[in-house]
């Protein structure tokens, strides 16, 4: 399950209210973009009279930031066994990607609404770029942490800016199709970095191992950048709008200073500064908050609005969507590790194992609206409890370390299928109260949530696995018992936001 399912979710629904029609429900997607009023001016290079060429490069970089959110999961047992990775830098190396990205979100929107969003397209994709062939050719774990880093902050500037060019680019019928394509190109990014990523582990290109999985990158992104330079619309940029560096530098620390130990913690034996650190992050947090709330008092622009949080069912959707992705990036953490370290399957296979999950998820989220109208209002709360139950019941066969069965495999699926039927609707109903002056800033701030949600999740429920399994000492047995301790704390967590879905529903009578 990936965060792009999430980001189509949050997009629509908040173009949507913007746009006040009928179907503002609608889970189709979106990055928080703000809507504003087209300017006039544009270079000769407007791409209006090749609308598909610009739909598939802006779309082609997107795709690629999505890819690296779920192709470094299978590619993790051949980075610990090449670079001698302990499992704290394992988990840095996947939630490092979150943490930029996370933190940056909301701030890159806005630097698009002030600079232009071709121009930070660009910086976003050649930023990216770079990064990827760092990654590529990292000699050791700490730097391909640090270049992980430089990716998110890439996709940051990048991926906001994807919806915005499509909106001013694309109107009527031509802008619907134009979405349509976008939810297909999301739906499948999960399952394709999975399949992607274990193919070119396993073919062992050149004798560089893990390395394509992040130079494949490369070649594709110069290519967009040189076409991208020619074709996409100058659009200047409007300035109305001022940074919140405080606000953002505040959440930048608070949010380092929590995932730090979750991640460290294990390995250093829990010593008094990861506690220091923990309660830092928590007073950060509060000082984030009054921050906000002093800068929107003096009607400044905030990263998050107060009004944004109190709009109705918003909050406790928000929580439960956390939790979920807490959940759902703990289960892939560990069950690549298991697939892989545990049963020694390869990189292709293990991908191939989650691939129904994802291929679910997506399918789901694009379809549930054809469920009876009746069905709807419970749908999600029904999903995570059973979502719950398949998480359980893939744990409680994985404990005595068995290959994947295919009573496994059909648990999975189940996992995918409900959790789409569960996030795009919560998401749907969730923004679908929020008034439209902050239907960007209500997207953005569900789609850093569930980013967050994925850094903790790889940070703490990825902890809890390796605290109970030795790599490469511990037998499939081993491996399989510390899967189903970790999965039976995700099946409480998606209880736990099936608890919050009922307060959704509540808050909205």
């Amino acid at each position: 399950m990936t965060t792009s399912q999430h980001e189509r979710v949050a997009d629509r629904t908040g173009r949507a209210v913007a746009e006040r029609a009928p179907r503002s429900a609608t889970p189709l997607p979106v990055t928080p973009v703000p809507v504003t009023p087209l300017p006039a001016a544009r270079s000769a290079r407007s791409a209006a009279t090749r609308p598909g060429l610009l739909l598939g490069l802006v779309l082609t970089g997107q795709f690629m930031a999505l890819l690296d959110v779920t192709v470094v999961n299978v590619a993790v047992p051949s980075i610990r066994l090449d670079l001698h990775a302990s499992g704290a830098g394992l988990q840095l190396v996947i939630a490092g990607y979150g943490i930029a990205y996370a933190v940056l979100l909301i701030t890159g929107a806005r630097l698009g609404e002030r600079h232009g969003f071709t121009r930070l397209f660009l910086a976003g994709l050649a930023l990216f770029t770079a990064a990827s062939l760092a990654c590529g050719l990292a000699p050791t774990v700490g730097v391909l942490i640090g270049f992980r880093l430089v990716q998110g902050v890439g996709s940051a500037l990048m991926v906001p800016q994807v919806m915005s060019l499509i909106q001013r680019t694309f109107t009527g019928p031509a802008r619907v199709r134009a979405l349509g394509v976008y939810s297909a190109v999301l739906a499948v990014g999960g399952v394709t970095g999975q399949v992607v990523g274990g193919t070119l582990v396993s073919a062992d290109l050149f004798g560089w191992g893990w390395r394509p999985v992040f130079l494949v990158n490369v070649p594709i992104g110069l290519a967009l950048l040189l076409v991208g330079g020619r074709l996409l619309p100058s659009v200047a940029g409007e300035r109305t709008r001022q940074l919140d560096l405080t606000g953002l530098v505040l959440l930048a620390l608070a949010i380092g200073a929590l995932v730090t130990p979750l991640v460290l913690g294990h390995d250093e034996g829990w010593p008094a500064w990861c506690w220091a650190l923990l309660a830092a992050g928590v007073v950060l947090f509060a000082a984030f908050v009054l921050v906000e709330r002093a800068l929107a008092a003096k009607g400044g622009h905030p990263l998050i609005h107060g009004r944004v949080l109190r709009a109705p069912g918003l909050a406790p959707a928000a929580g439960a969507i956390f939790l979920v992705m807490t959940g759902v990036a703990g289960f892939s953490f560990a069950f690549a590790l298991h697939l892989q370290a545990g049963l020694g399957a390869s990189a292709l296979r293990s991908g191939l194992t989650v691939a129904p999950t994802m291929l679910g998820f997506g399918v789901a989220g694009l379809w549930w609206r054809r469920l009876p109208q009746r069905l709807h209002g419970s749908l999600p709360l029904l999903a995570l409890v059973v979502g719950a139950a398949a998480f359980a019941v893939v744990g409680l066969l994985a404990r005595d370390g068995h290959a994947v069965s295919w009573t496994q495999r059909a648990a999975l699926l189940v996992v995918g299928v409900a959790g789409g039927c569960a996030y795009s609707p919560l998401f749907a109903r969730a923004l679908g109260s929020v008034a439209a002056e902050h239907a960007a800033d209500a997207s953005g701030v569900m789609v850093t949530v569930l980013q967050l949600g994925q850094v903790v999740g790889v940070a703490a429920l990825g902890t809890l696995f390796l605290s109970r399994v030795r790599y490469p000492a511990a037998g499939p047995a081993a491996s399989g018992t510390a899967l189903a301790v970790t999965l039976g704390v995700v099946a409480l967590l998606m209880l736990g936001a099936a608890a919050l879905v009922r307060a959704v529903r509540g808050a909205r009578g």
